[in-house]
């Protein structure tokens, strides 16, 4: 809801950027930041008050605020979703940032926790989950559908009819041909073309596929 403030969650580089787009693009009131545990909290990030997640739940309504957790691919996009479970559970909203500077047709849906910057082409009949980082010049194929807790790096090029399952990372410059279905937590590597369907938990740094191992999961940690 336009009308909420916010509380962006996380005081990184993506909180930083998430707080400048929600403000100058999107005429939202960031009021603050919050992390996840009390150490090394910081009292002010961008001149606004730092506060315990946990206290956010205590000192402010569900009608007067929204939070987004600016957290990017860190575990697969897990801590990202384990974050905003934990706010849903506690009654909390989360917010959605689509930017102006973004082509896309009328009867889009995007879900909770996406943000989607400048540059990104969405074309007609495709479908943005929950929890999904779209990272700028993107390009969406017509009839695609972006599962939960995806995260998409700049320049990517996902065709018509394809399927991107959830929690995987599409890296810069990868490409997904038409009609591919990607599994679940999938790690696309930079400029990789993928050309057939993927299976779970799968690595693939061109066209070769790896097992998603503890050694691949630590590149994303």
């Amino acid at each position: 809801m336009k009308n909420k403030k916010i509380i962006i969650v996380g005081t990184g580089t993506f909180a930083e950027v998430a707080d400048f787009y929600f403000r100058v693009d999107a005429g939202r009131d960031v009021i603050g930041f919050a992390l996840t545990d009390n150490k090394n909290l910081p009292k002010l990030f961008k001149e606004r008050p730092v506060l315990l997640l946990e206290k956010v739940f205590h000192e402010f309504s569900n009608k007067e605020i929204e939070i987004f957790v600016a957290i990017g691919y860190r575990r697969m996009n897990s801590l990202r979703f384990d974050i905003c479970s934990l706010i849903k559970k506690n009654n909390f909203n989360l917010a959605s940032y689509l930017s102006t500077k973004a082509t896309f047709w009328d009867g889009l849906h995007i879900g909770e926790n996406t943000f989607i910057f400048e540059d990104n082409t969405i074309q007609p009949f495709s479908k943005i989950g929950n929890g999904v980082i779209l990272w700028s010049g993107n390009h969406i194929g017509h009839h695609s559908v972006i599962e939960n807790w995806v995260f998409v790096s700049s320049h990517v090029v996902i065709s018509g009819n394809c399927n991107v399952g959830e929690f995987s990372f599409l890296g810069v410059n990868s490409t997904i041909a038409d009609g591919v279905n990607i599994g679940k937590k999938n790690l696309i590597g930079p400029g990789a073309l993928i050309q057939k369907n993927t299976y779970d938990e799968e690595v693939w740094l061109s066209e070769k596929a790896y097992k998603l191992n503890r050694k691949s999961s630590n590149f994303l940690k």
